[in-house]
């Protein structure tokens, strides 16, 4: 029987693994049997990929806690702010995949392992890892307005990239086929999602940080 203080690394760890092995798979499925420059075009496009870079802040996030408090990625991973912002991108990987991607796309063999590791397990993973093993009562309401930058990062990176090279990680984000204005309108509202998902997440983390004071008062 795990005692309740190994709980926390067991799931990191074996999720760690997981999410590690699901990005190495779709990285050696993306770039395949390729040569040359080819190799070094489809890892730019491999890291172009939201869902890519989200999991890999999942991945380190799982890691982070099982190396020595001392080292950097393990004082960085355990920000009670940064993991929630961890959260909002993958909970947002998933359901941005599930709803306006998985339809039109029906991935078989590794390929669909891969996937549904990455926009389905990890999501679900990480969720119950911050319900669970992280400290509540410490977010900020300004705090989601801050973890916009990662997206529009990514926004600009993606518009800069596929402008010059006319390719694209999703199809809703294709100025080639949408028009600039229509994308710019998706961005817009999917900034929008994030800021939302973002503020749910402060929000529920003050209710549960209430709860655990609440049930931890000494009766009268």
């Amino acid at each position: 029987m795990l005692r309740e203080r190994d709980r926390p690394r067991v799931w990191r760890a074996a999720f760690a693994v997981i999410g590690w092995a699901a990005l190495v798979l779709q990285y050696l499925l993306m770039v395949g049997p390729a040569d040359g420059w080819a190799v070094v075009t489809r890892t730019v496009q491999y890291f172009s990929f939201f869902t890519i870079l989200t999991n890999i802040l999942v991945a380190l996030a799982l890691t982070g806690p099982l190396l020595k408090p001392t080292r950097p990625l393990a004082s960085w991973t355990s920000s009670a702010a940064f993991r929630a912002a961890v959260t909002t991108y993958i909970l947002i990987v998933g359901g941005v995949y599930h709803f306006m991607i998985a339809p039109y796309w029906r991935p078989e063999g590794l390929t669909l392992g891969a996937n549904l590791v990455l926009h389905y397990v990890m999501p679900v993973a990480f969720l119950l890892d911050w319900l669970w093993f992280t400290s509540k009562g410490r977010l900020r309401w300004i705090d989601p307005v801050k973890w916009l930058a990662f997206p529009l990062v990514f926004a600009s990176w993606t518009l800069a990239h596929g402008l010059t090279t006319h390719w694209w990680p999703y199809g809703f984000v294709n100025v080639d086929e949408l028009g600039l204005a229509r994308v710019l309108a998706v961005f817009a509202g999917l900034l929008i999602f994030f800021l939302l998902v973002g503020l749910a997440l402060v929000g529920l983390d003050r209710v549960l940080q209430r709860t655990v004071r609440d049930s931890s008062a000494p009766a009268l």
